[in-house]
């Protein structure tokens, strides 16, 4: 008994574009909406890896002390990035010329 699988065709009414826009992976299509998220993640990275990298020349400083100001760094990083995301969307949403087409 033999089992064939079905033929995977595409749907002859779907364009390119659609089928390119199925394919785009969910983070890249989340970073062209908003562009300051990816921004804050790298953001974030560097802080860490800055304050990691300082770590080796921390001094006299306490080790529980060093964490909480690489936190800090970082979550300042990251609320001033979703700040700058919100007042870009609004921008866009309120102030900035609109499209005849819109």
């Amino acid at each position: 008994m033999c089992h064939k699988k079905p033929a995977v065709t595409m749907a002859s009414n779907k364009t390119l574009s659609s089928y390119d826009d199925e394919n785009e992976s969910n983070f890249m299509r989340k970073a062209k909406d908003s562009p300051f998220v990816p921004i804050g993640m790298a953001g974030c990275a560097a802080v860490v890896a800055f304050g990691l990298w300082r770590l080796k020349s921390r001094g006299d400083t306490k080790m529980s002390v060093h964490p909480i100001h690489m936190r800090v760094g970082a979550q300042g990083f990251i609320v001033g990035a979703m700040t700058l995301g919100v007042i870009y969307s609004m921008y866009k949403q309120y102030l900035a010329p609109k499209e005849d087409g819109k």
